[in-house]
């Protein structure tokens, strides 16, 4: 009988040193990425997305501030009610911490809302509009890899240097295509041009005909795209298709690596684009690109987005283990704002007061078959942007935190 209670003894003293080591980790630190996983973004960030963000976890040791870190991810559809809705659910029910990516600026901005009233964090790689650092600015979000003011002005700038002095739009129809359009009608009125007209395109349009017809009788010598996505590939190639090509310069202000295998190297050759990271660029990139795609679903190398969100979550990580925690969204991204940042994807940068996040970009040119060494060459390094230049100037932004 003594032997049994001496054994019930030490189970109960067992059961509590696991209870109390259990309480002592803390319940996990949680990811969420939220972005479009089903529709015109999906290629392009998607489950992509979700495995860079993996990738960081797992790189940083699975752990931050003593606790387990977790991934995990929802479909946002594109809608901003949708992304609010997912967004108190993943803080209020499920311990969610930081918010990462959120293509679609119009859900962005939705996100960033709950996520300044919940005091939690929020991330943009795939957002784009520059207002998430202006107008929208907030304590609780961190703007990472591109946005609109820098593919607006950059891409204009280059394109308006090569002769192109007369432009059209063809414009997503909601707070990102807005956005993009003003930036680079910006550019190209400060650079002498003439902005000759445009039209606004639904989000997910399959045909884009009647928009076309308005760019080719415009009789611009630039037709300008201010979608992405999707979008992206369906209007450049029914710009082919019309002839659009032969007498005016078809510009997509955002385009990447994914819109080349759509459209093939013949119809892509030639375009312009801009962005801060290109698998090719060195060996770092090349070595985490290569172990990306081993395990993309679509075995696809990885674009600027979707390296965002894994440069994103390690320089998160890094400010939840200064702080001590993940609770305290501001005092999170106060450190990251406070740290330099520095990853092998794009190098040493840092995030100013605004939650703008500085690096340099770089000018791109696809490249022709005859270029191309295999899959995935597509682009050629034509200049680099420095990282002052490359972004809207702090004061230009009129974002409230900025003393």
């Amino acid at each position: 009988m003594r032997h049994a209670s001496i054994a019930v003894a030490v189970s109960i003293f067992a059961i509590a040193l696991g209870a109390s080591g259990a309480f002592a980790q803390g319940k996990p630190i949680k990811i969420g990425v939220l972005n479009d996983q089903s529709s015109v973004y999906a290629d392009f960030q998607g489950p992509g997305s979700v495995l860079a963000a993996q990738m960081a976890v797992e790189d940083y040791g699975g752990k931050a501030a003593g606790r387990k870190v977790e991934v995990v991810f929802a479909d946002h559809q594109n809608k901003p009610d949708v992304g609010a809705a997912i967004a108190r659910k993943w803080i209020d029910e499920d311990g969610v911490d930081m918010i990462a990516d959120l293509p679609n600026s119009a859900v962005a901005f939705a996100v960033s809302e709950v996520v300044r009233q919940k005091n939690k964090v929020m991330i943009g790689s795939g957002a784009g509009s520059s207002e998430l650092t202006a107008s929208k600015c907030s304590p609780n979000t961190v703007h990472w890899t591109y946005d609109t003011w820098s593919y607006g002005h950059s891409l204009a700038r280059a394109v308006m240097a090569r002769g192109g002095r007369t432009w059209f739009f063809i414009t997503a129809d909601y707070a990102f295509g807005q956005d993009l359009e003003k930036q680079a009608a910006d550019e190209v009125t400060k650079e002498g041009g003439k902005i000759l007209g445009g039209v606004r395109s639904p989000l997910g349009t399959a045909d884009f005909s009647s928009f076309l017809l308005s760019a080719q009788s415009s009789g611009a010598q630039v037709v300008a795209l201010a979608v992405a996505g999707g979008d992206t590939t369906t209007s450049m190639k029914q710009a082919a298709e019309f002839g659009l090509t032969a007498k005016q310069s078809i510009v997509s202000l955002i385009f990447g690596i994914n819109n080349v295998p759509a459209l093939g190297l013949k119809a892509s050759q030639g375009a312009l684009t801009v962005f801060p990271f290109y698998w090719d660029m060195n060996e770092a990139t090349r070595a985490w690109s290569r172990k990306f795609q081993s395990r993309a679903h679509n075995h696809a190398m990885p674009n600027d987005m979707q390296a965002g969100v894994y440069a994103a979550t390690l320089h998160y990580l890094k400010a939840v283990d200064k702080v001590g925690g993940a609770d305290d969204g501001r005092a999170v991204v106060a450190a990251m704002k406070a740290m330099p940042t520095d990853d092998p994807l794009f190098g040493k940068g840092t995030i100013r007061e605004d939650g703008r996040k500085i690096h340099p970009m770089y000018l791109f040119q696809v490249k022709t078959p005859a270029e191309s060494k295999g899959d995935w060459d597509y682009f050629k390094l034509l200049s680099a942007i420095p990282a002052e230049q490359a972004f809207r100037p702090l004061a230009e932004g009129h974002c409230a935190l900025v003393k």
